[in-house]
């Protein structure tokens, strides 16, 4: 009786065993792993730190190094093939490396945003804050452009992509153990302090998937 109760949970669809959650990062460089050895960048990563956390969540790799928000936005479709469960936003820094009008990157995200939900998808948005050097109303606009938009969409947000790992240090000198040598990528160990930050928001938005 054993073999043919087990035989039947192995053909019937009902009884089947779920596939894992199939979760998109879309992103530039810093998702990308731009730098880092094969395992060491933020996607390889933060799978390990799902697993270690008991999800058995898939992540996949969309990030495109040098990528903004409109390259995100053109290549949505692509990246949200059939199969993805939720999604990942963690762009803009580009934009504002460009000096991109951040009504721009406040469209491009807000129509990413919408794309995702026509779909049925969670998603996290991930933050990004500008530097002063283009001045104190390019700042605000910039950075408040992502909670509002998370806030409008209603979906999960991160206040920051390398908030973790600017938390460590008092100062950006202070920072250097946890960049490469072009001061901007987060070299392993650095990702690892990011993975550990999100990774509790990533939990969250699998956790949404019906």
């Amino acid at each position: 009786m054993r073999n043919v109760t087990l035989a039947c949970a192995l053909v019937l669809p009902g009884v089947a065993a779920a596939e894992p959650v199939q979760v998109v990062a879309l992103g530039d460089s810093l998702t990308a792993g731009y730098g880092l050895a094969e395992g060491e960048g933020f996607v390889p990563q933060l799978q390990e730190w799902l697993k270690a956390n008991g999800s058995d969540a898939v992540v996949a790799n969309a990030g495109v190094s040098g990528d903004t928000t409109a390259g995100g936005l053109s290549r949505l479709d692509w990246a949200l093939a059939p199969g993805a469960d939720a999604l990942i936003v963690t762009l803009g820094g580009n934009d504002m490396l460009r000096g991109i009008d951040p009504k721009a990157t406040r469209a491009n995200l807000d129509a990413i945003l919408a794309k995702a939900q026509e779909k049925g998808l969670p998603v996290l948005l991930v933050g990004m804050q500008a530097p002063g050097n283009y001045g104190p109303e390019y700042k605000a606009a910039f950075d408040a452009a992502y909670p509002e938009l998370a806030a409008s969409h209603r979906v999960l947000f991160a206040e920051s992509f390398l908030g973790p790992l600017i938390a460590q240090a008092p100062d950006a000198a202070a920072l250097a153990p946890w960049l490469q040598a072009d001061g901007i990528h987060p070299n392993a160990d650095g990702v690892k302090i990011i993975v550990a930050g999100l990774g509790p928001k990533v939990l969250e938005l699998v956790g949404q998937v019906k």
